[in-house]
């Protein structure tokens, strides 16, 4: 009944076929469902590139499709992916792109893409008990909805249906969310090849695959250490760092797995490729474990980073605003002490206490250290006096102009894979402080692989990480004359160098993405119009 109340009420894209052309007003359809896109109101959307928000008629060929999940951290990089294809191929090839979201996410969306990108709303389903209105994970009034949030989404099915039957050929491939599964069968039954995105390195992703197809005998005991199957013979990693989807994934009364298995069962596995917000000098070594788990000839595609993919191309809107006078504030640290700043963030997503935010604080003051701290907390208040060498930030922090500034030497992080990216190319290390999900693999990762960080230490038996600890922590990240921290450093500065080279001219990410688009439109004769059958 849902699902139907969904469908009924779709607002699709606009129908290419019947003339009618919107700049953010609905169009009405035949069916009686109603149709909205959204657009630049400067320009109709010709065959130079420009674009008002309504793809024109034309050959499906030049047309990709990117639909992200509803929460920014998996917005984001899409957002800049759809920027980068825009720009790189917008004028040459006449590629066109459209991005799919919710009205609920427009604004959002528009203010971070260039007007030759479409941008088209379908009507978010009503859900109870989510609340009216709340259209993104980031506006979750509690984390218990998460999971209700996820099979919300599904609902989408029928009006995204609607959209790829309205457009007047399909587009050349569909580039969606690994949370999206539905959209997989879609694409198929269209004669659209889909691209799956799920924000993860090859590296979290491939250990992952690995453990879920080929689990330990001894199971996943919090101390044990695991080889992976598959994996260069470097890749150990501990049971507890296995995220719960990985460990669980046998228990049928687990929540998330019966998600897993009912909403995504085998749409990741079966897409016709993988983009990674990665590059090959990070990743390059686990692809091909990563890809062994698709079906036969699909790839892994290294296209990040990709906000610096986007870098130049980025409107107003992405460029990062600063309302709480965070750079001004890093600039007079800057000319007393370049590198001594200490940038700390965990992220939208994770929960922290109370009882931790007191032991995070005690500990940064006492390191000595000038810190800027984002917390994301409305109403816990610091137990000490922070001083003048203590900026606490409950609003918008610009973290990438934040993290290249010249005042900040070091990032506590919770190792969230778009902060990694960002950190990475600022060339700053990091003290990984891991939250959920894959963030104790990207952990691993930073610290014992690329060795651009070090990582925190619970004890055991404790539910907080204390003072002492964040104090030592901090200052083996900051001290200039520590030499893991001066080879932190040296790591920081190669991966900066490593993460800019891969997108320039030539580099390994851009030759990727160009790449990707090639074999695409070499083969789209081969499965357009076939339906499930062809693709």
């Amino acid at each position: 009944m849902a699902a139907a109340a969904a469908t009924n009420g779709a607002l699709a894209m606009t129908n290419a076929t019947n003339g009618a052309r919107t700049n953010g007003t609905p169009a009405t359809k035949p069916n009686g469902a109603s149709a909205t896109a959204y657009g630049s109101p400067a320009s109709h959307h010709s065959a130079d590139g420009a674009g008002d928000g309504v793809p024109v008629p034309g050959s499906g060929r030049d047309h990709i499709v990117i639909f992200p999940f509803m929460a920014k951290g998996h917005m984001l990089p899409l957002l800049h992916f759809a920027t980068a294809l825009s720009a790189q191929h917008g004028r040459s090839s006449r590629l066109r792109v459209t991005l799919v979201t919710t009205p609920g996410n427009v604004a959002f969306a528009r203010s971070r893409l260039p007007s030759s990108v479409d941008l088209v709303a379908l009507p978010f389903p009503s859900f109870p008990p989510l609340p009216a209105g709340v259209e993104s994970t980031d506006a979750l009034p509690c984390p218990s909805l998460h999971l209700t949030f996820m099979h919300a989404t599904g609902l989408l099915r029928g009006p995204f249906a609607e959209f790829l039957e309205s457009l007047p050929s399909p587009p050349l491939a569909l580039v969606s969310d690994f949370f999206l599964g539905f959209t997989r069968r879609v694409a198929a039954d269209a004669g659209v090849r889909r691209v799956v995105f799920n924000g993860m390195s090859c590296f979290a992703s491939a250990i992952c695959k690995a453990l879920a197809a080929s689990p330990p005998a001894s199971g996943f005991a919090p101390g044990a250490m695991i080889q992976v199957p598959g994996m260069p013979e470097h890749v150990v990693v501990r049971a507890k760092e296995v995220p719960d989807g990985v460990t669980k994934r046998a228990d049928p009364d687990n929540p998330f797995t019966r998600f897993f298995m009912d909403e995504i069962g085998d749409s990741d596995v079966r897409s016709w490729g993988v983009l990674s917000n990665s590059f090959a000098a990070l990743d390059e070594a686990y692809v091909p474990a990563l890809e062994s788990f698709y079906e036969v000839g699909a790839r892994a595609w290294l296209v990040g980073p990709l906000f610096l993919a986007a870098a130049g191309v980025m409107p107003d809107g992405e460029k990062e605003q600063d309302p709480e006078g965070c750079l001004s504030w890093l600039d007079e640290r800057a000319a007393a002490q370049p590198g001594s700043v200490v940038y700390v963030s965990f992220g939208t997503q994770a929960h922290i206490t109370d009882a931790q935010l007191d032991e995070l604080v005690h500990g940064l003051v006492q390191s000595g250290h000038p810190f800027l701290w984002a917390v994301r907390s409305d109403t816990w208040s610091p137990p000490v006096d922070v001083g003048p060498n203590g900026r606490i930030v409950r609003g918008w922090v610009p973290q990438r102009s934040v993290l290249a500034h010249e005042a900040v030497g070091g990032f506590v992080s919770h190792c969230g894979w778009n902060s990694v990216m960002e950190s990475l190319a600022a060339g700053k290390p990091m003290l990984a402080w891991p939250m959920i999900a894959e963030q104790h693999l990207n952990a691993r990762h930073v610290a014992n692989i690329i060795g651009v960080g070090v990582r925190i230490a619970l004890k055991a038996g404790a539910d907080v990480v204390g003072s002492a600890e964040v104090e030592e922590k901090v200052r083996e990240l900051m001290d200039a004359e520590c030499k893991s921290a001066k080879q932190m450093r040296e790591r920081a500065a190669w991966a900066q160098q490593a993460a800019r080279s891969a997108v320039s001219h030539g580099g390994t990410s851009a030759m990727a993405l160009q790449k990707l688009v090639e074999e695409l439109q070499e083969t789209y004769d081969d499965v357009v119009g076939k339906g499930a059958n062809g693709v």
